[in-house]
């Protein structure tokens, strides 16, 4: 997964506004407040709450 450190500072779960950090063994990126895990495929970020999973 190649997700620059400055986007990844701009991004937010859309759930709860809460920053993600990245889970890079996994390609995913979890929300450090509501616990929402996004994947992320071919190194884009998909940040849509329905395709989230939950922990």
């Amino acid at each position: 997964m190649k997700i620059d450190d400055w986007l990844l500072e701009i991004l937010a779960c859309p759930a709860c506004k809460a920053p993600l950090r990245a889970e890079t063994e996994a390609d995913e990126l979890a929300c450090t407040g509501c616990g929402l895990v996004y994947p992320v495929r071919d190194d884009i970020p998909v940040l849509l709450v329905d395709e989230a999973r939950k922990p």
